[in-house]
């Protein structure tokens, strides 16, 4: 069964063998989630943030989440930059379809497929996820086979220069494409964005995570690859390293 919701702003589909009725809390989350922690919504708890406010659980963890990678980054990744308005958008989308995820299994569902607007969690059997070429939209630079992992993609050639370094202010201009496959999405969804926001450099910090795979595209177009992420590569790429 095939199922497409249009939540986040993006298509968020699900691959599942299942009843329709089991999936419907995952989606029900997304919505919430959505509602609760979107910037766009004038009356989210992201939009109605303060630093010294009181925080719902949910929001606390994600508090603890940007902390955690702008630590780990030196201030490349920051969720609220100088003149800005509080934006965790960078590790949201990921830590929700997590948990959409993980509702998915305590409703019974093994074999699945989320992908949330192209983060992917798959899990049950092996999943073909493809990375899209970052040049030409109908064409993937690579495939991989995925089973009990996540998939996650932080790229300039969709929306633009969106992901900013938190340490000069400026968009990172130096990458156009970097995947990580992880355990998780909250893990594969953070990491990617975070070394996409250091640049260059982000590529080997990202692939130093434990349990992260990378494949990066510069803006040379050379392409880097973790070594372990070559078992789950399938051979049908266009764009070779």
């Amino acid at each position: 069964m095939r199922i497409v919701r249009h939540i986040m702003g993006l298509p968020i589909s699900l691959e599942f063998r299942g009843d329709a009725r089991q999936a419907e809390p995952a989606f029900s989350w997304l919505t919430e989630a959505d509602r609760r922690f979107s910037p766009f919504h004038p009356d989210s708890e992201v939009s109605r943030f303060e630093p010294d406010g009181k925080h719902s659980a949910d929001l606390r963890d994600i508090l603890a989440l940007c902390a955690t990678y702008e630590r780990l980054t030196g201030g490349a990744f920051r969720a609220t930059l100088p003149g800005r308005a509080f934006d965790p958008s960078g590790v949201v989308k990921g830590w929700a379809a997590q948990r959409a995820a993980d509702l998915l299994r305590a409703n019974g569902v093994r074999k699945f497929c989320l992908n949330a607007g192209g983060d992917v969690v798959a899990a049950g059997r092996s999943w073909s996820v493809g990375i899209r070429h970052p040049d030409l939209p109908h064409e993937l630079c690579a495939v991989l086979a995925v089973r009990k992992l996540a998939v996650a993609t932080s790229g300039s050639y969709e929306r633009g220069e969106h992901v900013v370094d938190g340490r000069t202010g400026q968009p990172t201009r130096d990458l156009v494409s970097l995947t990580v496959v992880a355990r998780n999405l909250t893990v594969a969804d953070a990491t990617s964005t975070a070394a996409f926001a250091m640049g260059t450099p982000g590529i080997a910090w990202a692939a130093a995570r434990p349990g992260c795979l990378v494949h990066a595209v510069d803006a040379h177009r050379r392409v880097y690859r973790s070594p372990g992420l070559d078992r789950l590569l399938v051979p049908s790429g266009t764009m070779a390293s």
